[in-house]
């Protein structure tokens, strides 16, 4: 049986319309392009609906036929979501409040989704955090008043079933999966107390004992809370607006590991900088950070947080794992060029390096073989669009927004785990007429200073960091694992310490005089022996520059002016020599 298409949507002033996926690229044969400018679209979890509002109606279709499942008149929704099981639809409108009423109108709505019926009537000021969080099996939903998470059991919205109330809980994360369903929760610090972030398990909520797991810190504005697929680990980004020492303007950020077991850390990031992305891998053993002031470091860490893999430093600040987990894209949206690294996970091998700049949006496939890209408003007006993307760096598909039009979202259709089988990286580009934008190599940026010196890789302004695997490896550590080259380092250690630790042998009475001849010849002049023994050791010291420029490090301007003098030394030496 062969594999479905997943669907693409896309939204922008020009209307609301559904494309049938890669290879085609072609608009769904049955449903017709909404004309009228959408406020939001969203497909149900497992992807067989798809809601939009256009400023009139609300409407959930059938992603496959497109027949009708629902269409309620609510002119004023500007967000929508479904229900994991697609029993409940969910509206939000602005808060508003009239004239001669002090309550205002309930702007948060339950509807049934088969007849059209309203549950229930909710409260929502703020759009941060709008939209119940269901367990998969929709046998809890919970959301945030008023400093208290409320829960609700089997969608009966009517009853409260059970209250988390913490002074300031102002954040919270539900595990994804079934039951035993799990909560992270986030309390700010105050007058001096820590900020603290604990993990409970579902209905187990008071007493001392009750939190699964614990960590507090200062320094923290503001957290962001990500749970691995497995339900096992949360993954806590914690960020301060100000850095006080002056450092970044990104203020200051920590990460922070806490697993259900009750383990927690502190992830020992190796570059001082803000952090820009955390992601789990889907198989839920490993997380991906992009951190360090630019160019960014790219670390994969393990369960222990300790470091797996090393990618080195470059123009990133984002990372995506495949739906299947077998790539990752690392990519400098934003700011930077729109430079993307496909890499092969299993083997830690580049696949391509493609270039999308002003690129706003970068998402995958759910058939882990394409992504998408686009340009979006309102963060960029002009030269707004869409590429669908092969891994391997083909262009597939390129569509333009004509000149007035705005583009404001793309989208792909969802799909259950396991719909899209895991298949072997290809490192050849998959064929297309559009061909590839692998990133022109381009030449470093050099300092006026440096600019009458012959061009050398260590000239560069910002030195990058290469992946572990392709570092220069000395000759002696060469085909080693980590755990032998540790073994190797403390065997040479132990045996240097016998050594220092070796009594000398006690020197004679009468030590016999030393000739002239077991030593350096000397010249006969005092003075001439001196130059010589000057220009051996500034030569010296020039081969400890060369080593040092071999292995990568940069060189200062009076250190590659000492390289040049190399071959007038040598010949003063050898003037020297000669004349004695």
């Amino acid at each position: 049986m062969a594999p479905p298409i997943p669907l693409l949507a896309v939204r922008g002033s020009d209307g609301t319309a559904l494309l049938s996926g890669p290879p085609t690229c072609e608009e769904h044969s049955s449903f017709q392009r909404d004309s009228r400018s959408s406020r939001c679209v969203t497909f149900s979890r497992d992807g067989t609906l798809f809601g939009w509002c256009n400023g009139q109606n609300v409407s959930v279709v059938k992603s496959s036929d497109v027949s009708v499942v629902t269409s309620l008149n609510l002119p004023k929704t500007s967000l929508l979501d479904i229900s994991p099981l697609n029993t409940i639809l969910v509206t939000w409108q602005p808060y508003s409040k009239a004239q001669d009423s002090a309550q205002g109108e309930a702007n948060l709505q339950l509807w049934d989704l088969q007849s059209g019926q309203l549950i229930k009537a909710l409260y929502q000021k703020k759009m941060e955090s709008w939209c119940p969080s269901w367990s998969e099996d929709e046998k809890l939903a919970v959301r945030i008043v008023n400093n208290e998470l409320h829960f609700y059991e089997n969608n009966d919205f009517q009853t409260i079933a059970n209250k988390l109330h913490m002074q300031k809980v102002s954040d919270f994360v539900l595990s994804p999966g079934g039951q035993p369903s799990k909560v992270c929760v986030y309390v700010p610090g105050s007058k001096g107390a820590p900020s603290f972030v604990r993990l409970y398990q579902y209905p187990v909520l008071g007493g001392p004992t009750a939190a699964l797991a614990n960590k507090s810190f200062f320094k923290a504005d503001r957290v962001s809370m990500v749970w691995n697929r497995k339900a096992s680990a949360v993954l806590v980004t914690a960020s301060t607006e100000v850095d006080k020492t002056g450092a970044s303007y990104y203020g200051e950020q920590t990460l922070h590991y806490l697993a259900v077991n009750g383990e927690t850390a502190l992830v020992q990031l190796q570059k001082k900088g803000p952090i820009y992305d955390v992601v789990w891998s889907p198989g839920s053993a490993e997380f991906c950070v992009v951190y360090g002031f630019m160019p960014a470091k790219v670390t994969v860490y393990n369960l222990k947080c300790d470091p797996v893999f090393d990618f080195g430093t470059g123009p990133r600040n984002a990372a995506y794992y495949s739906p299947q987990g077998n790539i990752l894209v690392l990519a400098g949206f934003g700011n930077l060029r729109g430079q993307m690294e496909v890499w092969d996970v299993k083997k830690y091998k580049q696949v391509s390096k493609p270039q999308a700049p002003d690129a706003t949006h970068f998402s995958w496939c759910p058939d882990g073989e394409h992504v998408v890209t686009a340009t979006c408003a309102p963060r960029l007006r002009v030269s707004n669009g869409y590429k669908i993307w092969h891994y391997t760096g083909s262009v597939l598909h390129r569509e333009e927004t004509p000149a007035g039009s705005e583009l404001w979202e793309v989208r792909w259709q969802p799909f259950p785990e396991g719909s899209f089988p895991e298949r072997p990286v290809k490192y050849q580009a998959a064929p297309s007429e559009l061909g590839t934008t692998q990133a022109p190599p381009t030449q470093a940026y050099r300092p006026p200073a440096l600019r009458h010196l012959p061009a050398t890789p260590s000239s560069k302004l910002h030195e990058e960091e290469l992946p572990q695997n392709q570092r220069p490896v000395a000759p002696g550590e060469k085909g080693l694992s980590k755990s032998a080259l540790k073994n190797q380092k403390k065997r040479e250690a132990k045996k240097a310490a016998k050594q220092e630790a070796k009594p000398e042998p006690e020197a004679p009475s009468d030590p016999a005089p030393v000739s002239n001849s077991q030593s350096e010849p000397s010249s006969g002049d005092p003075e001439t022996d001196k130059k010589i023994k000057n220009l051996k050791k500034k030569l010296k010291a020039i081969e400890e520059l060369k080593d040092q420029q071999a292995s990568g490090k940069v060189l200062q301007k009076n250190q590659l002016e000492k390289l040049q003098k190399e071959d007038q030394l040598l010949k003063e030496l050898e003037d020297l020599q000669i004349g004695q």
